[in-house]
């Protein structure tokens, strides 16, 4: 009995291992372009070298959850809250608000202090708080 070695040259190239590997590549960019383009873009302003020496008049309104607003501390009606702010932007025209929201706070109270400052033009800010801190 004889045994043919007979080697014939292969008419086609397997492609298999080329397409798992493009399949791979295509997984990897789509999943680098779709973490860039979900980030926000925002222009946060820089601080400036020199302290600044001018102290300025700083209310702080606290907004709780159920609808109380405390103005440095002390509880206060909407009239309340609006007459005091005037009275000190009377005092230093360059005084400033800044807003504490209570979580549980309903947001229209919120708005409705944000509404006051831009009414009275008085420079608001909203203080946040990271989560776990």
């Amino acid at each position: 009995m004889q045994i043919q070695n007979e080697t014939k040259p292969y008419d086609s190239i397997n492609v298999t291992p080329m397409l798992d590997l493009a399949y791979v590549l295509l997984v990897v960019f789509i999943l680098m372009t779709t973490a860039s383009v979900q980030g926000l873009s925002v222009s946060m302003p820089k601080p400036s070298n020199k302290p600044s020496t001018e102290k300025h008049e700083l209310k702080v309104v606290q907004v709780m959850p159920g609808g109380t607003m405390l103005l440095n501390g002390v509880p206060v009606s909407a009239q309340q809250l609006e007459s005091e702010l005037a009275q000190a932007k009377a005092r230093d025209p360059k005084m400033s608000v800044a807003i504490k929201g209570d979580a549980r706070a309903q947001y229209a109270q919120v708005v409705t202090v944000i509404d006051l400052c831009n009414k009275l033009e008085v420079p608001m800010g909203l203080v946040t708080s990271r989560i776990g801190t």
